[in-house]
């Protein structure tokens, strides 16, 4: 039984930080590259941030470089997503998912598991 689980999400002020949580159960995050996606309303989902499998590797897309940054902790089977400087625009339901053989993508049809999904709200 796979399971994806993200947690962390909530009500933040512009310029604030949250991070999030993405818990694996079932199978361990250290053979699977994870990615973090995001779906604002109205909007197509889109990828932000991949950790790759083995080294540990990391891509980001522009417009968060700089402002995010994920990371992985294998003893607690989870990876993390710190965001920093946020802005209304990061505004977004936010989902993690594991890929088997993904490596430095976040084309959401390459990965295989995905959680639940943590809202996200940036406001004043």
């Amino acid at each position: 039984q796979l399971q994806l689980v993200e947690s962390g999400g909530g009500l933040v002020q512009p310029g604030g930080s949250l991070r999030l949580s993405c818990a694996a159960s079932g199978f361990s995050l250290d053979y699977y590259t994870v990615g973090w996606f995001r779906q604002a309303p109205g909007k197509e989902r889109e990828g932000v941030v991949c950790i790759n499998s083995g080294d540990s590797t990391t891509y980001y897309v522009d417009s968060v470089k700089g402002r995010f940054t994920i990371s992985r902790d294998s003893a607690k089977n989870t990876v993390y997503l710190q965001m920093n400087s946020l802005k209304s625009s990061d505004t977004a339901v936010y989902y993690c998912a594991a890929g088997f053989g993904v490596r430095s993508t976040v084309i959401l049809a390459q990965y295989d598991y995905w959680g639940q999904g943590t809202q996200v709200t940036v406001s004043s």
